[in-house]
């Protein structure tokens, strides 16, 4: 599979419920190759390597992956934490068996960029800012999907 990486969370470690007092790593991101397709990828194992492959590649940069293992993703749970996703399925890469390569997406495929800025989200499934200041008390208490921009930064 070959996308470019649209989100990615930190790593984090859980214990490990078959080796008591052991830690298992995890991180997840989400991978992009057309404008209606991208799937989420869960990464599990060794903290040496999930650290190692965290940081060897950014949102933003592109990826190659070989060798995942294609599971059904158990939708209610996993995209609490996760992007929701058009597909069924999620990634599971593994220490022993997949491989991530990282490559510039000009050497990939210059398409591949312009999925950056694509919104994952339903067009018609947004509120503005000026919405939600409008309406703002019939929103209240409602989970909204905000699409806005960054004017500025500073300290």
């Amino acid at each position: 599979v070959i996308g470019v990486v649209i989100g990615k969370t930190d790593v984090r470690s859980f214990p490990d419920r078959k080796n008591i007092g052991a830690e298992r790593y995890t991180f997840n991101f989400t991978i992009r190759d057309s404008p209606t397709y991208f799937i989420n990828v869960q990464s599990w194992g060794r903290e040496e390597y999930i650290r190692s492959l965290s940081e060897s590649f950014r949102v933003g940069d592109c990826v190659t992956i070989e060798n995942p293992l294609i599971q059904s993703k158990e939708a209610e749970r996993e995209e609490k934490f996760n992007p929701v996703t058009p597909s069924c399925y999620k990634l599971l890469l593994s220490e022993n068996h997949s491989v991530v390569k990282t490559s510039s997406c000009y050497d990939t495929d210059t398409r591949l960029l312009s999925l950056l800025h694509l919104p994952v989200k339903d067009p018609q499934d947004y509120y503005s800012l000026g919405d939600i200041v409008a309406n703002g008390q019939s929103l209240h208490g409602r989970v909204l999907n905000v699409l806005a921009a960054v004017m500025s930064v500073s300290e």
